[in-house]
């Protein structure tokens, strides 16, 4: 009988979107991987590029603060598609220190919030009274 083991991860994971620069990160060696998944404390690529289980890499991370080099440690790494062309890799990356994998974009006000426009001076509709305040 299967036990009830609870969930294990340290952060929550999110799929970024096609849009988002998390949907890439580049190694330090200028091969860019794939994000399938990420957290704070690590992330699941995929590419052509070969990452041995137990190995130490240098990733470039770009968040909404800008570009970030994380040391990351290879947790596991497996052949996830092959064919006579190409070989795809997938695997999981643990990040030395946290990274910021907040969505992009700014937070907008809450819908219920309403601003109101500020008074401005109105310009005199007749062409004297214009003459008149200048």
């Amino acid at each position: 009988m299967l036990s009830n083991v609870g969930e294990r991860r340290r952060a929550a994971r999110r799929v970024p979107g096609c849009n988002e620069t998390l949907s890439r990160v580049r190694l330090r060696a200028g091969r860019e991987l794939a994000v399938v998944d990420l957290s704070a404390v690590g992330a699941c690529v995929e590419g052509s590029t070969r990452l041995l289980p137990g190995t130490h890499t240098d990733v470039h991370v770009v968040t909404r603060q800008g570009r970030v080099v994380v040391r990351a440690r290879v947790i596991r790494s497996m052949v996830w598609q092959l064919s006579a062309e190409v070989v795809i890799y997938r695997a999981a990356l643990a990040f030395e220190n946290e990274v910021d994998t907040e969505a992009d974009g700014y937070g907008l006000p809450p819908a219920s919030v309403t601003l109101e426009p500020a008074e401005g001076k109105h310009y005199p509709s007749e062409p004297s009274a214009r003459a008149a305040a200048s």
